[in-house]
């Protein structure tokens, strides 16, 4: 394709996005249709329209339709997003640093019963597991307790009960702890 004819396509497939809002490649391909050129060749078309236009989900918006109030979302987004990602990635370098476990744990977000020695049952969430312990989110502290913990599996699992010597707890909120301990034995499996 001659420079000028791409250009002139390029124009077409521009004007387009802007009267639309969006394009995508079908519509790239009319417009070389158009203009007599073979539809092969949209993506050198999208190349050279491409510093005037936006991908978004499947979609080429044209960078002068989206509003200014939608361009400052999007730029808040990405400002989120590369934040949270350096987080994340900070978190995970500091946690494999200061690493004691002997054993690696998984998250394990999962509803359970918990009873006490005394035999108050309590409904609470386990936050993780390993082959030697777990840890628990509840409303309580149970420091130094041994209690049974329940877990009656939903994937077709059977249910088991451990029990568990709670060696830590602390307050990670309002009414909320976590609680991490030990696996002493099972209980008797349901």
């Amino acid at each position: 394709m001659v420079a000028t004819d791409l250009r002139i396509v390029v124009d077409a497939v521009l004007r387009r996005a802007q009267r639309q809002a969006y394009i995508v490649p079908r519509d790239i391909r009319d417009e070389l249709a158009k203009a007599g050129q073979p539809d092969e060749q949209w993506k050198d078309v999208l190349n050279a329209a491409r510093p005037s236009l936006h991908y978004r989900q499947g979609r080429y918006y044209s960078i002068q339709t989206i509003s200014p109030r939608l361009h400052e979302q999007q730029s808040q987004q990405q400002v989120v997003f590369h934040t949270a990602r350096e987080l994340i990635r900070r978190h995970q370098a500091a946690k494999a640093e200061n690493e004691r476990r002997q054993q690696d744990r998984i998250d394990f977000f999962y509803p359970v019963k918990v009873q006490t020695e005394d035999g108050r049952d309590f409904h609470v969430m386990t936050r993780d597991l390993s082959p030697t312990g777990i840890r628990l989110l509840a409303n309580r502290s149970f420091l130094g307790q041994k209690i049974s913990v329940h877990l009656a599996p939903t994937n077709g699992g059977r249910d088991c009960t451990f029990l568990v010597r709670i060696l830590w707890s602390c307050a990670v909120g309002d009414d909320l702890y976590e609680n991490g301990g030990a696996f002493l034995g099972m209980v008797g499996s349901a």
